[in-house]
């Protein structure tokens, strides 16, 4: 015999035949046994996207709302762009080792005794460029879901480098060239007078490197008019990582002595 919440939705299913067997008096399908859980429950997550060091631990937070115990649920951490796709599976109570995505094997995990809060959020270890991605946490039972996107910053930036390139003899200013390397994502450089004003530069020269790190490099032409400080800034807006060094231009004539700051 099938249960009530069941044969209540049977009966729904076969109205237009069946006629004899009722429903629960103030029932309804989304309000009974998982139907309830299904229609009242979300899956949800961070707005912003999640930033993380290479070699960094990472949690990608992801929850129901309001909170079930999802112990016994089919639980999914997924990334479209992989073959296969699996991050993460959790079934029957126990994680599924072998359905997962080789890379990550070993260093992915959720946080067990949180699934009866229902919080699915799972932990990446040792973070790696090739994280970087848009995950998808579900419950398929549930047919919700909620996408967690996961930039991942290298630490190994260089502050800037800042040399004399030439002199502008037609602008009556020096040229100077700015170089950073080490960067990810690929970030923006820009030049900057003592009052913090950004000068007019060159278009910046990307190059990436076989390892995925970005380096940057332009040049700007400082003349007469600009105050004597000037600055090389490098940074990356998603992570919040910034370089800079600071450079004294001396006065007269421009001679080219320059005494360098790094921060």
């Amino acid at each position: 015999m099938l249960p009530l919440c069941f044969l209540n939705l049977y009966s729904l299913s076969l109205s237009s035949r069946i006629k004899a067997i009722p429903l629960i008096p103030n029932t309804s399908p989304t309000t009974l046994c998982w139907g309830r859980f299904y229609s009242e429950s979300q899956v949800v997550g961070p707005h912003q996207p999640v930033v993380a060091l290479v070699d960094d631990d990472v949690i990608l937070p992801c929850h129901v709302e309001p909170a079930e115990d999802v112990t016994a649920q089919i639980l999914e951490w997924t990334r479209s762009d992989l073959n296969p796709r699996f991050v993460h599976v959790w079934r029957s109570g126990q994680d599924l080792v072998n359905t997962r995505n080789p890379s990550y094997r070993g260093r992915s995990s959720l946080f067990i005794n949180e699934l009866k809060r229902g919080n699915i959020s799972l932990k990446l270890s040792r973070v790696k460029l090739s994280d970087k991605g848009t995950y998808e946490c579900s419950i398929p039972l549930m047919g919700k879901k909620y996408f967690v996107n996961l930039v991942v910053a290298s630490d190994a930036a260089t502050s800037p480098v800042i040399s004399l390139s030439g002199i502008d003899k037609n602008r009556g200013g020096v040229v100077l060239q700015c170089e950073s390397a080490g960067w990810y994502p690929e970030p923006e450089l820009l030049w900057l007078d003592g009052e913090g004003n950004l000068l007019s530069a060159g278009p910046t020269e990307t190059l990436r490197g076989p390892d995925d790190l970005y380096t940057v490099s332009s040049r700007v032409t400082v003349e007469k008019r600009h105050s004597n400080n000037i600055t090389c800034r490098v940074q990356q807006r998603n992570t919040n990582q910034s370089r800079e060094t600071h450079i004294h231009v001396p006065g007269s004539n421009y001679i080219i002595t320059f005494m360098i700051e790094t921060l």
